[in-house]
């Protein structure tokens, strides 16, 4: 029995200064081969296999062998993932949003759920939706189907896509936050030590 079946091992790895200072399609072939990078640590770590990354003509990724996959990432850093469920994730650098922004990303109901910094709510908002439409196959098309349902604590919120419930897990380090769908299995995180992780533990 693999590590899968039961935990996830979501790995975060950061952008080089030389591939910082690309542009254009060679940064973003840069990235996706990073994520990539990032991906098969994940499947290491899982007792997983990936020997092909196929995705359907929306781009979306498919699984391979029953291992499904996710991958994310941003100008300073990338992510991935692999599990024998569904899964997705989501990256973003926390930084000041606009009214505008925490309106098209939940409406007023959803709001009422946040009792604090709206501003850091709506990263926890924006990657938990992105990872769970990542989930489901669906892109930003799918955004008003995808909704908060409860927020356990600083880590933990539920979201439902149509009427399946999806738990969320949120990882908070170095200026970013992370979002993972996890189905209730441990989720173990690895992230080299040049980010700075406040307040979290690891396993």
């Amino acid at each position: 029995m693999t590590h899968a079946a039961t935990q996830l091992f979501p790995v975060i790895l950061p952008v080089s200064d030389a591939d910082h200072r690309l542009n254009g399609r060679d940064k973003v072939k840069a990235l996706s081969r990073l994520a990539r990078s990032a991906l098969m640590k994940s499947c290491e770590k899982s007792g997983l296999h990936l020997d092909a990354f196929p995705k359907n003509q929306k781009g979306v990724p498919l699984p391979v062998g029953g291992v499904h996959w996710s991958l994310t990432h941003k100008s300073d850093m990338v992510g991935g993932v692999a599990s024998l469920l569904p899964v997705g994730m989501d990256l973003e650098t926390i930084r000041p949003v606009n009214g505008a922004l925490l309106t098209k990303v939940a409406d007023d109901d959803e709001w009422q759920l946040v009792d604090g910094d709206r501003q850091r709510a709506f990263f926890r908002f924006w990657t938990a939706k992105e990872a769970v439409l990542k989930a489901v196959g669906k892109g930003m098309v799918g955004l008003s189907r995808c909704r908060v349902a409860a927020i356990v604590d600083d880590t933990r919120m539920t979201l439902t896509y149509d009427a399946t419930h999806w738990p969320v897990a949120h990882f908070w380090f170095d200026g970013h936050v992370a979002a993972l769908t996890h189905h209730d299995l441990d989720v173990f995180w690895t992230l080299p030590h040049c980010f700075d992780v406040t307040g979290t533990r690891f396993p």
